[in-house]
């Protein structure tokens, strides 16, 4: 059974930092599709980042320049580095891993991951 389990979050002033870190089992690390996503209170969930399994990535606009996903293959640990955090970034942050059964950033559009984490809070402040 795939566990995908999230961690890292955390309160954080405007323009600090943040690292969410995925920990993935039985996901056939290597060749997942990989992604982050967030949910504020009374939105939807919106897909923030995204990586395929050959390291390519997909970023929505608000957070490109600000935020990298990377993938530990070694260690089957998802991250993903936040800077310059903004007030719109708060929300509950969650993992997702699933087949690549289209480009990354289709996937990471349409939400299409069948295994998803817990998820980890993350809050920024003014």
């Amino acid at each position: 059974q795939v566990q995908l389990a999230e961690s890292g979050g955390g309160s954080v002033q405007a323009g600090g930092s943040l690292r969410l870190s995925c920990a993935a089992s039985r996901v056939g690390y290597g060749s997942a599709c990989m992604g982050w996503f967030r949910q504020a209170p009374g939105k939807e969930r919106e897909g923030v980042a995204g990586i395929d399994g050959t390291g390519s990535t997909t970023y929505i606009d608000s957070v490109k320049g600000r935020f990298t996903i990377s993938k530990d293959n070694t260690k089957s640990v998802l991250h993903l580095q936040m800077n310059s955090l903004k007030l719109e970034d708060t929300g509950m942050y969650y993992c997702a891993a699933g087949y690549c059964i289209d480009t990354i950033a289709t996937l990471v559009y349409r939400r299409d991951f069948p295994y998803w984490g817990q998820g980890t809070q993350v809050t920024v402040s003014s």
